[in-house]
């Protein structure tokens, strides 16, 4: 073999090796959605086809998990006791950065597709999240937090754990379905889909969300971010004004 001709295979190795792993062509049904007056929240499919190479599916097919995430935000964490009759906040921890929205669904529980290390590194589960807090607390209160933070998030539906919610057909065609609640905060979200077997993620792919507003949702929440002097100002004057209107009702009627 001439030294050109083993260059050329050498150069070609890494995409022979390539087309020997199957490949994820991943779609979703909506790539933005309109928060309006009246969304109540809706149903985002993710779904897709596996390429085996040769379209030769194995006698074994591999599992697929699909994460959604929204835009990672700092939060404040407050934690409420009842002193002395009364409840208030003792105690808060913050997170610099954690995702305002988060659920994944796979074709099998997590922990039987993977190990908790490859569950770690790519935060395929609610237990498995990075949070990162903003530090100098005690080790036992950060993993309280921790617990609260998603406890919270569960409740109030941004948080969702989908233990079999993906279909597969044909070891080819699958399908997710994830619920958007109403309250779902704004911004790019990111869809990730994981082709795994024999423990290992062997292929991935990633789509991206727009979740925004619109019509006169967009245009109060433009004024709170841009003006938003001229936005306090305006809601001050509102709730004065409605104070007043409301009295001389009460009046009128006395």
């Amino acid at each position: 073999m001439s030294v050109r001709r083993a260059l050329l295979l050498f150069g070609l190795a890494p995409l022979l090796m390539a087309q020997s792993q199957p490949r994820l062509v991943p779609d979703i049904s909506a790539r933005s959605i309109e928060i309006r007056y009246s969304f109540t929240g809706a149903q985002l499919l993710l779904f897709g086809a596996i390429l085996y190479p040769g379209g030769r599916v194995p006698s074994r097919p591999a599992d697929v998990i699909v994460v959604l995430k929204g835009p990672v935000q700092p939060i404040l964490l407050r934690e409420k006791q009842k002193i002395a009759g009364i409840w208030m906040n003792a105690d808060s921890n913050r997170f610099s950065s954690a995702p305002s929205f988060y659920a994944v669904a796979s074709s099998e529980p997590v922990r039987n597709l993977v190990d908790e290390r490859t569950a770690a590194i790519y935060e395929l589960g609610l237990q498995d999240l990075q949070l990162s807090t903003g530090g100098g607390a005690l080790p036992e209160k950060e993993r309280r937090f921790e617990a609260g933070l998603l406890d919270l998030r569960k409740r109030e539906g941004l948080f969702a754990e989908y233990p079999t919610g993906v279909e597969i057909s044909e070891g080819v065609l699958y399908r997710a379905r994830i619920s958007i609640p109403s309250q779902v905060p704004v911004g790019t979200y990111t869809a990730e889909t994981f082709l795994v077997a024999d423990g290992k993620v062997i292929a991935a792919a990633t789509r991206e969300i727009e979740i925004g507003k619109s019509g006169f949702e967009r245009f109060i929440a433009l004024a709170a971010t841009r003006h938003s002097f001229l936005y306090g100002l305006a809601a001050v004057i509102l709730s004065l004004g409605l104070g007043w209107a409301a009295a001389m009702a009460f009046r009128r009627r006395s």
